[in-house]
């Protein structure tokens, strides 16, 4: 039904087929953002109490049902799956799994970003992108989600940096009233995609739609590789609205090439666990985090949730990074 294929475990990516080449800066004001003015409030899932956690669809590896894969994502400890939109699932089916599960759907993933970026220079291209956009924010609706995951642009030799942050921002900017007249976010993930590099850029660059419903979707693997997540989530503060979880190996990099380091178990790798839930609880957050590894049947899934559990559960250390 869906073709969601598994991140970093010798598949082809779908979502981050770019490389990090370069970094740079930004001089925004990230103390006194225009979503802390507008009274944004950032989404809190319904148990406060705790991180809730999901996983991918695609990860998924066994089941012949919608019901059926989401009884056994149940059974392994999870409270929710993200869905690729569009997509050709089935609503009443994954609504009549919903329902009898309990299993939520906290968001939907734009299946096409890598291939139709908003700041392509092909203007066809741009309004596919939109009308992608448009369906899956309707499909979350529909879903009971609150968030779509969006790649905002994607920088290449052929495509300037500037560029891409002006054409971006005003190309998704058309899509903001559907969003805040339906109550969902657009949440922008950090991906290799030569583009945002730094967390106050990323900020400046939320805050500049001037809407409560856009903000960020904090990949903690992701960054590892170029930055410190702990330092991204205190930057990013209240504009994260959901993260996504995966481990990263800066050795493993080194020795055996760049894609290898995500060759490591979640809670393995170099993320630093304990002060990346030290600025998660600076900022208060308490929503929902995604799994996004290499998935499989039961015996798999149970131990992605067993560790996400872990390492949500690792104590701050007493000093700052």
């Amino acid at each position: 039904m869906f073709s969601v294929q598994d991140d970093y475990k010798g598949t082809k990516m779908n979502r981050r087929d770019f490389l990090l080449t370069s970094a740079v800066g930004s001089a925004a004001i990230v103390g006194t953002s225009l979503h802390a003015k507008a009274g944004w409030i950032m989404p809190i899932a319904h148990d406060n109490n705790r991180i809730l956690k999901s996983l991918k669809f695609g990860m998924i590896g066994e089941g012949d049902s919608m019901l059926e894969k989401f009884e056994l994502i149940k059974s392994c400890g999870f409270d929710g799956v993200e869905l690729d939109s569009p997509s050709d699932f089935n609503l009443d089916e994954v609504l009549e799994a919903k329902a009898k599960t309990g299993i939520e759907i906290p968001g939907v993933v734009l299946s096409t970003h890598w291939a139709k970026p908003f700041n392509s220079q092909n203007e066809s291209v741009r309004k596919d992108a939109k009308t992608a956009l448009a369906k899956a924010i309707k499909d979350c609706k529909a879903l009971g989600g609150t968030t779509v995951l969006v790649v905002p642009a994607v920088v290449n030799e052929a495509i300037s940096y500037s560029d891409a942050y002006t054409v971006s921002q005003r190309e998704i900017k058309e899509l903001v009233p559907m969003a805040e007249e339906l109550d969902i976010s657009i949440a922008f993930e950090n991906v290799w995609n030569n583009f945002l590099l730094s967390p106050i850029e990323a900020a400046r660059y939320v805050d500049e739609f001037e809407s409560k419903h856009v903000g960020w979707y904090f990949d903690i693997g992701n960054i590892v590789n170029y930055g410190y997540p702990s330092h991204w989530i205190e930057t990013l503060g209240h504009r994260i609205m959901k993260l996504d979880v995966k481990g990263f190996s800066r050795q493993k990099r080194d020795d055996e090439g760049l894609w290898k380091g995500f060759g490591v178990k979640i809670g393995d790798g170099d993320a630093n666990w304990p002060n990346v839930n030290k600025a998660l609880d600076r900022i208060g957050y308490r929503g929902w985090a995604s799994a996004e590894v290499g998935g499989g049947g039961r015996d798999r899934l149970t131990e992605i949730s067993q560790r996400m559990d872990q390492v949500f559960s690792q104590s701050p250390q007493s000093k700052s990074p």
